[in-house]
């Protein structure tokens, strides 16, 4: 045999043994170093996460799904409309200040007594999120709610009149907004089915899926 072809196979032989006598002597954490690919590890965004569907996003660890932003008004009837899923310490708030907020009101009206005139008027036609609002300067509105664009306060405006109110204005407000976030924490299906039956009944709210908010 040429002693080229035995010296390849002693360096062969030799490197497999110190390659079984390092394996053999590597502890449980060089092993899982050696398996985990930080390269494959892809992190979802809340977009992703939605697009998983009710039934895998539910699986998901500390998954929580925001529907809002409400004015004060809008939250109290928004919460109750969930009673029925019963879903206890699951449901929270958060306050969220909203930039570009648009604006539907009517008026001004010299008093609050007429402002508050005028909203009870509204409310006894079944017209919700509906408040009085002290403009300054001896000035008060009807605030009819306030929406994230222009589009949703518009359609606003739009389904007030075909109820008969007239003269409804939208304009945006310069200053953030503060608002009520509802936040539900790990949804099931059924919870999920049920925010996207009543966000059609809430103009301008938004339902987003993704990492719970931390605790401030």
């Amino acid at each position: 045999m040429p002693i080229v072809v035995v010296l390849l196979l002693v360096a062969n032989l030799t490197f497999f043994v110190y390659a079984r006598f390092d394996d053999a002597n590597s502890g449980e954490p060089d092993r899982l170093q050696q398996q985990i690919q930080p390269d494959k590890i892809k992190l979802l965004t809340p977009p992703q996460v939605a697009a998983l569907g009710p039934a895998k996003m539910a699986a998901l660890a500390d998954v929580c799904i925001e529907w809002g932003p409400f004015s004060d008004v809008e939250r109290v009837k928004a919460v109750a409309d969930l009673e029925s899923l019963q879903l206890g310490r699951l449901l929270s708030a958060r306050r969220a200040d909203i930039d570009n907020v648009y604006w539907v009101s009517l008026g001004p009206f010299a008093t609050k007594a007429l402002a508050d005139q005028r909203g009870a008027e509204l409310r006894a036609q079944g017209i919700a999120d509906v408040s009085a609002i002290d403009m300054g300067r001896g000035q008060f509105a009807v605030s009819l709610g306030m929406f994230r664009t222009d589009l949703a306060a518009r359609a606003r405006a739009e389904s007030l009149s075909r109820q008969g109110v007239g003269l409804a204005r939208v304009e945006a407000r310069g200053k953030p907004m503060s608002q009520t976030m509802l936040v539900v924490r790990d949804p099931q299906q059924s919870v999920m089915a049920r925010f996207k039956e009543l966000q059609l009944q809430y103009s301008g709210s938004d339902l987003k899926v993704g990492a719970c908010p931390t605790a401030s």
